[in-house]
């Protein structure tokens, strides 16, 4: 089984945001090392909790400190972009990285609707909900297929990192992206961070997949939300950061990353704040790695890819480490 990894860049409370830009190339470098098989960076715009707005640039920073693990986006929101723009660049990444990168797309806005509407260039009206076909003018591009009569066929020659082209995969936490992956023969990663219900949803995506040039069988990951340390109570913790976030966004509040100590004075005094939980697996290693491979049996998952938010980077990085060392022996390096 192979071992991810997906940033969201974490911002902690009085942390300056550049320095969880460092953090993440830090943790890039701390993946490859570790053997995790891919680095991902999450997009997400205008938050006080997530510094990576734009996963292309980090993907860019960390393919010049690594030299093995592959980069991708978890994912590049693709409603937000042109699929020629995004196609250019992930054809850049990927004639400076040769078959390192990959290219996961999503259609969650990764805002609130006002910052979503804030990236649109035409603001005259809401940009229509036509991600299956922006999804193949984008596959057209990268794979020069556009019909001959297509107005923009002739483009799909002119990427700047040919014959280099990154492995696209569709990400999403329902059974709309499920379908499309299927439909289109794509890798499928499934949000369980997101939502802890999608066994069923994972299992159609392989039933209704159709083979492709992209790839010829189904191909399941699963992003689960992991907190590793060195005892159960260690590891619970620190994930009182991200339930104190969670419990805030539910009501519509986005805040930094607080402290265990901030988070857990927080829950105290407001007990019925948090109620709804999704899916997390922390604990000691022992427990992390029964949690994941359950949901990776639960999945019928390929591959599994780790996301946390913790205050503290050192806890992150180690986090990670406690895992890999758990897995060592069932984990691919490469």
């Amino acid at each position: 089984m192979r071992l991810s990894i997906l940033d969201q860049s974490p911002i902690a409370d009085g942390m300056a945001a550049a320095t969880a830009l460092a953090n993440s190339i830090d943790l890039a470098r701390a993946g490859e090392r570790l053997g995790y098989h891919r680095y991902w960076a999450a997009e997400h715009h205008a938050s006080p909790a997530l510094a990576g707005a734009a996963p292309e640039v980090l993907l860019a920073a960390a393919g010049a400190v690594t030299s093995r693990i592959r980069l991708g986006s978890g994912g590049i929101m693709l409603p937000h972009y042109s699929p020629l723009k995004v196609a250019e660049t992930f054809s850049l990444l990927s004639g400076l990285y040769p078959g390192r990168v990959d290219l996961g797309l999503g259609r969650a806005p990764g805002s609130d609707q006002r910052t979503a509407f804030a990236l649109q260039r035409d603001r005259r009206q809401p940009s229509p909900n036509d991600f299956p076909n922006q999804l193949a003018e984008l596959l057209g591009y990268l794979e020069d297929d556009l019909p001959a009569g297509h107005p923009f066929a002739n483009l799909a020659r002119s990427l700047p990192g040919r014959p280099e082209i990154p492995d696209v995969w569709l990400l999403g936490s329902s059974p709309d992206s499920a379908a499309w992956a299927a439909e289109t023969g794509l890798p499928y990663c499934f949000a369980d961070f997101n939502n802890s219900d999608g066994a069923a949803i994972a299992r159609q995506y392989r039933e209704a997949f159709q083979p492709s040039v992209r790839a010829a069988a189904p191909y399941t990951m699963v992003a689960l939300w992991t907190v590793c340390a060195d005892t159960d109570a260690a590891a619970e913790r620190l994930a009182l950061s991200s339930r104190m976030m969670l419990a805030h966004l539910l009501q519509g509040v986005l805040i930094p990353v607080p402290s265990p100590e901030t988070a857990a004075a927080w829950l105290a005094a407001n007990p019925h704040a948090a109620q709804r939980r999704r899916r997390m697996i922390a604990g000691s290693p022992a427990t992390v790695r029964a949690g994941i491979a359950a949901a990776v049996a639960e999945y019928g998952a390929d591959e599994a890819m780790l996301v946390n938010i913790v205050h503290d980077h050192a806890a992150r990085v180690r986090s990670y480490e406690l895992v890999a060392d758990v897995f060592a022996g069932h984990r691919l390096a490469a």
